[in-house]
Parts: C-alpha cells; structure tokens; sequence
C-alpha cells in the first residue's frame, strides 16, 4: 500500500488562514514561501517552509500544496514519505498533485506504489492529463506490467490523448522494454508530428532486441527525413548496431556526430566507443581512446582486455589487467572472464592456469561455468585435450552445453575423433537444442570418411528437426553493410563478382596457392570440391569490397562461422596481391591479414 505516516497527527495540519492577513498579505507570503521552496536543499529546509506555510494558512491553497509536495517528491535530497505525508492531508488533490506523487514514487523506485496512486487518482474521479502517463507508461516498463500498460493505453484512448506527442513517446519506449517492437512501431507509424526522443525511442526499441540493420535503416530515415541533432541515447544504440555488424565507417561517422553534439562524452559513451572501434577491427583507435581517458572505471578496463583478447594480444591484455590492479580497482567476475580468454586466444597456457588460481584465492571469486569454459578452452586450442576431459570432469559444478562443446571444437580442430565421440554423447545426453553439435561431429566423420556415419547424424538432425546455420559474411563498402552466403548466386552483381573471383584465384597460382579441398566435407569429387570453395562467403565478400573499393583501401568482413583454413590461406595471400590489409571477425576473434601474414600467427 501507499507510504503514509509521519505528519498525520501533527496539529499543525489544523491551521486555517489567519484573518488578520488581506489578501494581498497573503499574496506575498505566498510569493515568499514558494521562493523560499525553491532555495531548499535539505529535509530541515523544507520542513522550516513548511512550518511557515502552515502558519499563514497557506496549506489548503492548492498551487501551494503542489509545490511543497513537488519540492519534496522530486529533489535528490527529498523524501517520499513525507511527500506522502503532506498528500494525504489533501482534502481534494489536483491533477498536478496526483502527478507529482507518481513521478516521485517512479523516481523512488517505487513502481507498484506509482500504479495505486493512478488508481487512487481514477477511483477518485480526477481526471489524468498528458503529463500522467509518460510516468506512469515508465513504471510499467520498469516493473514488467506489460498487462497494466496496455491497460494504461487503453485509458490513453478513452482520454482523447494518443495523439499526444509525449504520450507516443512512452508507449514506443514502454513497448520497445517488453519486446513488443510490433506494437512500438504502430504508434511510432501513426505519430503526425515525430520528434528526436520519437525517432530516439524507436531505435532504442530496436537495439533492446538486437534487431540492428533496423536501427541503422531507421536512423537513416532520421537523418534524411529532417536536420535532426540525434540525441546521445540515440547515437550510443547506432553505435552497438555498428558493432554487432562490423560497421566501421558508419561507427567512425557516430563518433564525429557525438563530438560535434555532445560537449564532454562520459565515461559510459567513450567505453561504447571503445567497444565499437575494438569491434569493428581498429584496434589502435580504441587503444588510443581507452589510453586518453580521464578516468577509467571496471567497465572500461573490462572492455579493453575483451578487446585485446579478440584481437590475439594476450600479453597485452594481461598488462592492462595489472594496471586495473595497480588503481585500485577490484575485479569481478566478468573481468576474469575477458582475462582468461585472452590466455586462451594467445595460447598462455601456464599464465592462463595462475589467473584462474589468482581469481579464486587472491580475488575470492567462486569461478563459474564460463571460467571453466575459458580454462577447457585454452586447453583445447594448445592441444591438451585429456587435460581438458579431465577437468570437465572435476569440475565441482555440473558442466553445461558450452563447456562441453569448447571440446567438441578442439576435438575437430585436432582431429582426435574417438575423444570426440565421447563428448559429442555427453552433449546430446544434455538435450542440446544446438545443430552445430551434429554438424561438427558430423564433419569429424566425413574428415575420417565415415560416410555412413555422416548420413546417420545427418539422418538424426532431419528427424530432430534442426536446421544448418548458413554461413556468411558481412562487409562494408561506402558505409553500407551488404551480407554474401556461401555459394551466393542472389546478388545483382553476381557475374561480377565470380569474374573477380576468376581473376583472383588466376593471380593465386602465381603465389603457389592451392586449394585445400579436405575442408569440403562432401562425398564429391576434386572438381566439385574446389568450385565450392571458390564461393565460401568471405571470398564473395573480399571479391565485392575488391571491386568497390580505391586501391590500397582496408577491408574488414564479419563473419557468423569460425574460418575455415582454406579461406585463411586464401586472405593471406589476397593481402599481398592485392596490396591490403584485410580484417576478418569470426565468431571467436579477430585476424588481421597484411603482407601475407595473420596476427593470430596460425594459431586459432
């Protein structure tokens, strides 16, 4: 129920206007008090005005009240008890008191407490206005009452105020919060009049389901329909769709639009800034903003180790992660997380092994099962497989999917099928909903020419209903992101782009390229299986960036699958022939290709 105590038995409450004043008197005290209001920075102060209000006999005057109530429900340094306190003395509250109440109470946290002032305020026969609901539409998104808030729209209706312009904001927002993006988008269609926090709040909803071509297409739309100034929320949900996408150019572009807009970017813009730049590939430019920030927090720290960890400097990462240390700021979890990646990404097996020792009896941290997920996983790139089955097995907590699948991959990558076998069984004993489980084994089978095993995972993945994740690849050219599949024959320049191909690989033979056509797990022939490899999708995408980009330009792709050996040979070669450095996210790390070599050093 709603908070009440603390002046309800005070006399004071009983004082009437005093009749020796004129009405011009109280006109001034009026004045005064409210100016006295609004100097108040503590509890103390307020309660000395209120004291004089009291006295006056200014407390029934409903502007008065409101503000005494609005000074205390909504100063940093107020309270919600004694706001509640005064309105319960109300004898007829207005509209702008109900509001003020709600507003406290969803600035309190207080969510369910805003919602029965609402009610309080329907069953009481006060009508809500416009300034009501931008609230009251926050609380249910805050407290998850999608049920209330479509309720509350329903009372938007019946009021005559969906076409209210702050109204359709919070019902954008409010929707976007439960994933209703369909919803979010049916107000934001029938808005006459959009503004920037209109054009802010249905990228936002966007972003909240990752759905992020449709960010950057919707904030297109913004940018071209009118000279809007996107507002920071806006431009830090651009800047996650640019990096889940690889969208260098356009994530340089939000950079320069918060520097011009934006007068001293906080620490929270400058790390997703960070996180941007480390994703994208340019892994200078974020080291470079991490290096010039004033103040670092944990996030940030955590950022810049993921980051070095994705690109292969392991022993870099480490160096940051002892100066995070060396400021006094403690790690967490998460943090160890970033750190024992980057052991597994850079092959430090021992140094990998004391960090996790350092996490659990220097730090305290109870290692979880992403921990152990690292450890299996830097055993399993260094090759030490029976280490890693053993220390699944020890682990004192149960393993998930995730750990045993870590395995799975190193099993494949080291061709060790028997172990193999005994980890796949482990993973589908779990019920693994997972059809990269079955793919891997079965790639394992056709690897050892198991073709009748082959055709039975295959069997077991069509009776179960699972689905191959196509491979693809995403990459920039004139900051627009275009996607190649494997075997791609959709794309308007697709005659093109397979000449470009044939040119390439005729410049390949001279370098002493030759396809690596164990990788087609196909019952194929030779032939067969070097035309499916010309078409692998990060070889379209290199094609395309090739043909559309100036000489000498970079080329960055990301990738949904790890890379294949083929396509690593392949790009190596393509950086000397071509004269460029090329930059490759897979769904584990960076490569970045130059000269010929690959900063993973063949390791991956």
């Amino acid at each position: 129920m709603i908070r009440t105590p603390v002046l309800n038995k005070t006399h004071l409450l009983l004082s009437t206007k005093d009749p020796k004043l004129t009405e011009f008197d109280l006109r001034l005290k009026e004045q005064e008090c409210l100016s006295l209001l609004k100097r108040c920075k503590s509890m103390e102060e307020l309660k000395q005005v209120h004291v004089q209000i009291l006295k006056v006999g200014l407390f029934w005057d409903s502007f008065c009240a409101g503000n005494l109530v609005a000074s205390c429900a909504l100063s940093d340094w107020g309270s919600m008890d004694y706001a509640c306190s005064i309105f319960r003395q109300l004898e007829e509250p207005s509209t702008f008191v109900f509001n003020t109440m709600i507003r406290g109470y969803v600035k309190d946290v207080s969510f369910e407490e805003a919602l029965l002032v609402y009610y309080e305020m329907i069953e009481r026969g006060i009508e809500a206005d416009n300034f009501t609901y931008p609230a009251l539409l926050k609380a249910c998104a805050r407290s998850l009452a999608l049920e209330e808030g479509m309720q509350i729209h329903g009372h938007v209706f019946k009021l005559g105020l969906e076409d209210d312009v702050f109204v359709q904001n919070s019902l954008i927002s409010m929707y976007g919060k439960f994933g209703e993006v369909k919803h979010s988008c049916a107000v934001f269609e029938q808005m006459d009049q959009k503004t920037v926090a209109s054009w802010s709040a249905i990228i936002g909803a966007h972003a909240s389901l990752g759905l992020w071509c449709e960010c950057l297409m919707l904030f297109g739309d913004m940018s071209s329909e009118e000279n809007w100034r996107a507002e920071e929320s806006t431009l830090v949900s651009v800047l996650s769709a640019c990096t889940h996408l690889g969208a260098f150019d356009l994530g340089r572009c939000t950079h320069g639009s918060l520097l011009r807009n934006i007068s001293g970017l906080n620490v929270i813009v400058q790390t997703s800034l960070i996180d941007m730049y480390v994703k994208c590939g340019c892994l200078e430019k974020g080291w470079r903003l991490f290096q010039n920030m004033a103040k670092k927090n944990q996030l940030s720290y955590t950022v810049m180790i993921s980051g070095l960890a994705m690109h292969g400097h392991g022993r870099e990462a480490l160096r940051v992660f002892s100066e995070m240390l060396e400021e006094g700021l403690v790690p967490d979890d998460v943090v160890y997380v970033g750190v024992l990646s980057a052991c597994s990404h850079a092959g430090l097996v021992s140094e990998g092994l004391q960090c996790f020792n350092t996490m659990k009896f220097e730090h305290g941290i109870k290692p979880t099962v992403r921990h152990y997920g690292c450890l299996v996983d830097l055993m399993g790139r260094a090759g030490l497989l029976n280490e890693a089955f053993k220390l699944i097995n020890s682990m004192p907590i149960e393993p998930n999917d995730v750990v045993w699948r870590s395995l799975l991959s190193a099993c494949k990558v080291h061709s060790n099928l028997e172990l193999g076998e005994i980890v796949a069984k482990n993973i589908f004993q779990l019920n693994s909903r997972n059809p990269s489980d079955y793919l891997v084994l079965s790639n394992m089978y056709a690897r050892a020419q198991r073709w009748e095993d082959v055709a039975r995972i295959r069997t077991e993945m069509v009776r179960k209903g699972f689905k191959q994740t196509p491979g693809f690849s995403l990459v920039e050219v004139k900051r627009k992101v275009y996607k190649f599949v494997s075997q791609d024959t959709s794309h308007p320049q697709c005659d093109d782009i397979y000449e470009m191909i044939h040119q390439m690989e005729w410049q390949l033979k001279f370098e002493g390229y030759s396809p690596d056509t164990s990788h087609v797990l196909l019952d194929v022939d030779e032939e067969e299986k070097r035309q499916r490899l010309k078409a692998h999708s990060q070889k379209l995408a290199i094609a395309f960036a090739l043909i559309h980009t100036s000489r000498g330009s970079p080329i960055r792709i990301a990738r949904n699958l790890r890379m294949c050996n083929d396509c690593h040979t392949y790009t190596k070669y393509i950086s000397i022939i071509y004269e460029r450095d090329i930059t490759v996210r897979d769904r584990y790390q960076f490569h970045h290709f130059k000269n010929g070599t690959c900063s993973c050093r063949d390791y991956w």
